[in-house]
C-alpha cells in the first residue's frame, strides 16, 4: 500500500460549531422559502443531510410525530420525534407532496441532488462563517445537552453507535 507511510493530521473534534438562537434567526431570514423549511427541521430534529433528503413519506408519522428511518451510515433504525417547529415543516410539504421524498425540488418535482450552494449564500448574506449542514446537527445535540437531556438518549437520538462520539456535546 503506497499510503502505509503516511501520517494523518489529527482531527481536532474538541471544536464544534453551533449556531445560537440569534443565528439561527438571522440565517432563518436570509434563505429562501424552501432552505427555510430544511434549516428549521435540520436544527430540530439533528439528521445528517443524506438523513433529510432521502427522508420518505412511508418513514414520517403525523399522527404520533416520530420519524422512523434506516441510518445508512450504521444501518440502525432510528425513531425520532418531532418537535413542534420540525413537525409544522413537515406538515407544511405533506399539503404539497408530489413525490416520495418529504423534501423535494419544487422546480423539478424530483429529489434534492444539493444543497451546499444555498446554504453558503444565505450565511454569507447572515454573516455567519463555519456554519455546513452538519453544524446543524451540532447545534440539536448542544441544545438537548444544554437543556438538560440524558447523554443516552441524546446518543440514541443522534442514532450514534458509541457514547464516545456523543460524548462531545
Amino acid at each position: 500500500n503506497p499510503m502505509k507511510a503516511v501520517k494523518f493530521l489529527r482531527e481536532d473534534n474538541l471544536k464544534v460549531r453551533t449556531v445560537s438562537e440569534a443565528e439561527e434567526g438571522a440565517l432563518i431570514n436570509c434563505c429562501s422559502p424552501y432552505l427555510q423549511d430544511l434549516v428549521t427541521f435540520a436544527i430540530n430534529t439533528g439528521l445528517r443531510l443524506g438523513e433529510i433528503l432521502n427522508l420518505k413519506w412511508e418513514e414520517v408519522d403525523l399522527e404520533t410525530g416520530v420519524l422512523t428511518l434506516l441510518v445508512r451510515k450504521n444501518r440502525r433504525m432510528l425513531e425520532v420525534p418531532m418537535n413542534d417547529d420540525s413537525l409544522a415543516v413537515v406538515k407544511g410539504w405533506y399539503g404539497i407532496r408530489k413525490c416520495e421524498f418529504v423534501f423535494y425540488n419544487p422546480e423539478t418535482g424530483g429529489q434534492w441532488k444539493d444543497l451546499w450552494l444555498g446554504l453558503k449564500k444565505a450565511c454569507r448574506k447572515a454573516g455567519l462563517s463555519d456554519v455546513t449542514w452538519h453544524t446543524f446537527r451540532h447545534t440539536f445535540a448542544s441544545r438537548l445537552n444544554g437543556s438538560g437531556a440524558d447523554l443516552v438518549i441524546v446518543k440514541e437520538l443522534l442514532g450514534h453507535s458509541d457514547i464516545k462520539t456523543t460524548m462531545r456535546y
